[in-house]
């Protein structure tokens, strides 16, 4: 499923606790960086190349959980994320959700959305996206292959 959270481990569903604790200990591959409200992370589907995620952490259920300045720090980091991904692939726009019904627990999608994308789908929320051309398996994440977009991704985030 499209950037879903809980991704396998050894062919395991992880729980958003796993994902989480996995990334406080700095064990994933897809960590951009920790940011005051949580953590920065690649998507598991990059067909938006720069496709990123903003999970809250300590884990809320939802951003009405948060109140004050906590809630206002988990959106201006969702915006700076948002702003270095603009900055380092020069896509036209950023694209901003929170849903959480899939992955219960707060979360923000960063889309970066491109001129290059089909015509059909270019006005389309990105979920919308057909899931064969977003879950394709050349459109994965991999170390190997996004390695140099998450660390422009984390280096832009330092001067923001």
């Amino acid at each position: 499923m499209c950037g879903s959270l809980l991704a396998t481990e050894q062919n395991r569903t992880m729980t958003p606790e796993e994902r989480l604790a996995q990334l406080e200990a700095g064990n994933n591959p897809a960590l951009i960086a920790k940011l005051p409200s949580g953590f920065a992370v690649m998507s598991n589907s990059q067909f938006l190349p720069g496709y990123c995620l903003l999970l809250a952490y300590p884990q809320v259920a939802n951003l009405n959980a948060l109140k004050g300045a906590t809630r206002d720090q988990f959106l201006t980091d969702m915006g700076r994320l948002g702003d270095a991904v603009l900055a380092v692939t020069g896509c036209k726009r950023i694209n901003y959700s929170i849903y959480g019904n899939l992955d219960p627990f707060l979360h923000a999608h960063v889309w970066p959305r491109y001129d290059w994308e089909d015509e059909s789908y270019r006005t389309l929320p990105p979920f919308l996206i057909p899931s064969d051309l977003r879950e394709a398996p050349e459109k994965q994440f991999s170390i190997e292959k996004h390695a140099e977009l998450l660390e422009k991704i984390r280096a832009e985030l330092l001067v923001i």
